[in-house]
């Protein structure tokens, strides 16, 4: 359990780490942070000298498709992240949390035919009124929260039907999206745009610890999973939104009056019927 503890620790205090490297825009960063990732990985698999998977995975269309779209999908709920917070919107980034074990729910029924039970669906159907009611009440649906909930939702689709493993599954899928993040930062350098330069050497090497801190708990949680039953992941997976929200409000002091407290309520209330479903599903077992 220590395993998948300290991958949520890292996780729920994301929003301090990416608050304190919020000199640079969300773009410039989430080009760093794929950069400094890829070094990273890479530096994991020749220690280990894990090399020789990678021409055959790339050479395999099925394999190398797939990776692709889930680089695709990893990158733009980084992107969403980092957006949401350079913009003192860590609240909604806490939301898209708790609504994504809702979504995977969704889309396994839809896409994987698994059969929901009753409580499942209640479960669902309460955190859809509380998706609803903070839409109603804030104007319009919130893109943020979504974003993040169906972009992680279908990352995790397609790294469960992956034949890769853990590590060459985030190996390939960084070594991917590592050409557009080198051209992106090349066309901001040339342009005379880029800020990492101008920042602080102690800044820089917070950027660049974006490597270890994107990978050791995407690790540390593929090893925490083997070794604690199911049901018990699921209860600790909410304690990165939690963090995250609790930050938000009390660290950040963004906004949290009473209709967003009534909607957070309710997408509660279906984490709640939906982890109880779970534990009696896996007590049956």
């Amino acid at each position: 359990m220590g395993l998948a503890l300290g991958a949520y620790a890292v996780w729920g205090l994301f929003p301090l780490y990416f608050r304190a490297v919020g000199a640079l825009p969300a773009f410039e960063l989430l080009a760093h942070r794929v950069l400094w990732a890829a070094a990273f990985v890479l530096g994991l698999l020749g220690v280990q000298r894990r090399f020789a998977w990678i021409a055959p995975a790339l050479a395999d269309r099925r394999v190398a498709g797939r990776a692709l779209a889930s680089a695709l999908l990893i990158g733009l709920n980084w992107l969403i992240y980092l957006w949401a917070v350079a913009r003192g919107q860590v609240v909604e980034a806490s939301l898209g949390y708790f609504i994504n074990p809702l979504v995977n729910v969704l889309l396994g029924a839809w896409l994987l035919h698994e059969r929901l039970r009753p409580g499942q669906w209640v479960a669902t159907a309460c955190a859809a009124a509380g998706v609803l009611w903070l839409a109603l009440h804030s104007g319009g649906l919130p893109w943020i929260a979504l974003g993040l909930a169906f972009s992680f939702a279908g990352y995790g689709l397609l790294r469960k039907t992956s034949t890769l493993g853990p590590v060459e599954g985030l190996a390939l899928e960084t070594l991917l999206l590592l050409p557009p993040a080198l051209l992106a930062l090349a066309g901001l350098a040339g342009a005379g745009a880029t800020h990492f330069l101008q920042l602080p050497l102690g800044t820089q090497a917070l950027v660049m610890a974006a490597g270890p801190i994107t990978v050791i708990p995407l690790l540390l949680f593929a090893a925490g999973a083997r070794r604690i039953p199911f049901s018990l992941l699921g209860f600790l997976q909410y304690l990165v939104p939690s963090t995250q929200l609790a930050i938000g409000v009390l660290l950040f002091g963004e906004a949290f009056g009473l209709d967003r407290q009534l909607g957070f309520a309710a997408i509660w209330l279906g984490l709640v019927l939906y982890s109880l479903d779970e534990r009696r599903a896996a007590r049956l077992r």
